[in-house]
Parts: structure tokens; C-alpha cells; sequence
């Protein structure tokens, strides 16, 4: 590994931090005021659909910065992935975790745009969201379910990176690929 990797480690936690950090704000704190302030399901609906609106850009660089640094970390230590005992696991996790985070989030997009497009007020949008037709009911009730989704499973990114982080120490990498090492060759005690 060369030196340092400061803005790919950077990109990579600032990503996830906002993917994070806004996943959970909007769960509670946007959807949880629209539902507030709405005086109808559809009001509220309105609410919420406008926050997220001004979000998706913002999550859509978050993500893609988390994931342009992922790939910077993964290629700088390939070697470590390739060496060190328990690092191909925790990064074999964390991928698998972060498409199912992609997943979540982008269904919880599709869900929230049928639901946004049913309770506009522009005939244009009510039009779109007839030629589809979906139980905007169900919708609501996916939503309240993936919305929480998306900030579990970046969490869970957030504790795999720490592993990641832990399992740099020079003493863990020392330790990581001695036991590979023993692990191929059985001759070594």
C-alpha cells in the first residue's frame, strides 16, 4: 500500500456519513414532521415528497462519493484483501451489505416517487402516477418500512468500516496474515 489515502478515504466516509446521517434524518425527522404538519395523508405525502425531492441529489453524490472512495480503498488494499486473514470476509460484507443499502434506497425512491406523483396537485403527475397503477395504500406501507431500512444497513457500513479501520493496525495486520499464511500452508505450527 502506497502512503496515504486521504480524499479516497475521505470520499468514502463523507459519502457514507451523509448517506447515513440523511437516511436517518429523514426518517425521523422529515417524515415525522410532514406526518405532523400534513392535515391529510395526502398533505403530508406533499410535505415529505417536496424534502426529498431536495435530498436525492445531495444522497445521489453521497452515494456515489461512498462508492468512488470504496473502490479507491478496495483497489489501494487488494493486497490486504488477498493476505490478511478476516479481510476478504468484512470486505465481502461490506459489499454485500452495500447492495442491499443501494437496493433499499432505491426502492424506497421508487415507492416515495408513486407516492409523490398520486398526491400532487398537477394533473400531469396524477396522470403518471394512473397509467401505473400500484395500492397507494401498500406504497405507504413500504415506505414505512424501507425508509428505516436504509439507515440500518448504512449503519451496518458504518460498523464494518470500523472493523476495516481496526484491522489496519500494524500489529492486526501482522497477526492477520501470519494466520493466512498458516491457513494455506499446514506445515507451519
Amino acid at each position: 500500500m502506497s502512503g496515504r489515502n486521504t480524499w479516497i478515504r475521505s470520499l468514502h466516509d463523507v459519502g457514507l456519513a451523509a448517506w447515513f446521517g440523511g437516511s436517518l434524518m429523514g426518517a425521523v425527522g422529515l417524515n415525522g414532521a410532514a406526518k405532523d404538519e400534513g392535515e391529510t395523508a395526502e398533505k403530508s405525502a406533499r410535505i415529505a415528497s417536496a424534502g426529498w425531492t431536495k435530498w436525492t441529489p445531495v444522497n445521489a453524490a453521497a452515494i456515489g462519493a461512498h462508492l468512488f472512495g470504496g473502490g479507491g480503498l478496495l483497489a489501494v488494499n487488494a493486497h490486504r484483501v488477498a493476505t490478511q486473514k478476516g479481510v476478504a470476509a468484512s470486505t465481502t460484507a461490506k459489499t454485500i451489505v452495500t447492495g442491499g443499502a443501494l437496493a433499499a434506497t432505491a426502492y424506497a425512491r421508487l415507492l416515495g416517487k408513486k407516492i409523490e406523483l398520486a398526491a400532487s396537485h398537477d394533473p400531469q403527475d396524477r396522470e403518471k402516477a394512473g397509467q401505473h397503477p400500484f395500492d397507494i395504500d401498500q406504497a405507504r406501507r413500504q415506505l414505512a418500512c424501507v425508509q428505516w431500512v436504509v439507515p440500518a444497513l448504512t449503519g451496518c457500513l458504518v460498523v464494518l468500516n470500523a472493523l476495516h479501520g481496526e484491522q489496519q493496525r500494524p500489529a492486526e495486520q501482522l497477526h492477520g496474515m501470519w494466520e493466512r499464511a498458516r491457513s494455506v500452508t499446514p506445515l507451519i505450527p
